[in-house]
């Protein structure tokens, strides 16, 4: 068993991993603006002092993981307050709470809760309306200032301490998950080389239903983009960590193109191993070429993922797919039924490679 490591260094290290992890960053900050907003809030003129519970909530409410999304979810919130109290109000100036006019502002509010543009603040509408006819009642409007006041300071307090202390820069997240699609199709494809390779048909492998993983692989990776992108928004540190998303994002363009024929091949395969999805022939001199081809194409994609590409593995890919259209055509009298499998998954290897080449060729070292 490995001795854990208690060194001031490695212990250092740790610390700062964790102080640095987004979710307990966020979680701090969040604490210390609960806490500063606790203490303003009875600072607040008229009678909004009245009111100091709603700061703290205003704080929570413009904790967001990245800039642009607390600022967004604040700006939908408050939006989402101000109509709940306008529905509200429409109603107190022309009678007194009731049953009814309870119900009609909370279900005019579940309404307006449907408008996609409130986002976070859908939600507030018909609260905001709710507590200002049950908990104000009689000091409506100064329930209805101190309310929005209180909540706005909170946000303020907020949306400063999340400028003063930016959040991490989710880049690295991204990029680890991009990393991790290329291994798992480059393991997929070893697997499916594997199959190919062993007596025929193989005993059904994980290889044959890895098509569901590679998809929720793929979503998790566009999602860790789009959360990278977001973090980089008016966020100071992406001024001192520059990184251009925009190859990232073409990459995974290639990827997802990729995971596509991967699953098509798969399909082709189990239907010559197993007879499903789709029953079809893969003839015994057809399938060594096939193996080799799809093993290189494997060895790219690793290579690729290991930071170890090259452009002689891929020319070695390219020639070996080109080799299983030949075998084809030497063996064309093993006729059409026979060779269509052999035919489908060459064009799908085909396919890959042609997705592959631009990322492959960018990043392989340049000759000297």
């Amino acid at each position: 068993m490995r001795t854990p490591d208690f060194s001031p260094r490695a212990t250092g290290g740790l610390l700062k991993s964790a102080i640095a992890h987004p979710r307990l960053l966020q979680a701090a900050k969040t604490a210390v603006g609960v806490a500063i907003a606790w203490k303003l809030a009875p600072l607040m003129p008229g009678v909004a002092d009245d009111y100091p519970y709603y700061a703290p909530l205003g704080v929570i409410v413009a904790s967001f993981p990245t800039l642009m999304g607390s600022i967004k979810n604040a700006a939908q919130t408050l939006a989402g307050l101000v109509i709940g109290i306008a529905l509200a109000a429409s109603v107190i100036i022309f009678s007194e709470p009731s049953v009814v006019t309870v119900s009609l502002v909370v279900g005019i509010g579940m309404l307006f809760s449907g408008i996609r543009q409130l986002g976070a603040g859908r939600d507030y509408v018909p609260i905001a309306g709710l507590f200002v006819l049950i908990v104000g009642g009689p000091n409506a409007d100064g329930y209805s200032i101190g309310y929005v006041s209180q909540m706005t300071l909170g946000v303020v307090v907020g949306l400063a301490i999340n400028l003063l202390v930016a959040p991490p820069l989710r880049v690295t997240a991204a990029v680890k998950e991009l990393s991790r699609l290329r291994a798992a199709l480059g393991t997929h494809l070893a697997s499916v080389a594997d199959a190919l390779e062993a007596d025929w048909p193989p005993q059904e492998g994980e290889w044959s239903k890895q098509g569901a993983t590679l998809n929720d692989t793929t979503t998790a990776v566009r999602r860790a983009l789009a959360e990278a992108d977001e973090s980089r928004r008016i966020n100071m540190r992406a001024r001192i960590r520059p990184h251009d998303l925009s190859t990232d994002y073409t990459d995974l363009a290639a990827l997802e193109n990729t995971t596509f024929y991967v699953r098509d091949l798969t399909d082709v395969l189990a239907g010559a191993a197993w007879g499903t999805p789709v029953p079809v022939e893969l003839p015994e001199e057809l399938r060594p070429a096939l193996g080799a081809a799809v093993r290189a194409t494997a060895n790219v994609v690793t290579e690729w993922y290991t930071g170890e590409t090259n452009l002689k593995s891929l020319e070695a890919a390219e020639a070996a797919v080109a080799a299983v259209t030949q075998a084809i055509h030497d063996h064309r009298e093993l006729g059409a039924e026979a060779i269509v499998a052999a035919s489908a998954a060459t064009l799908d290897l085909n396919r890959m490679l042609v997705a592959l080449r631009p990322g492959i060729v960018r990043d392989a070292p340049v000759a000297a």
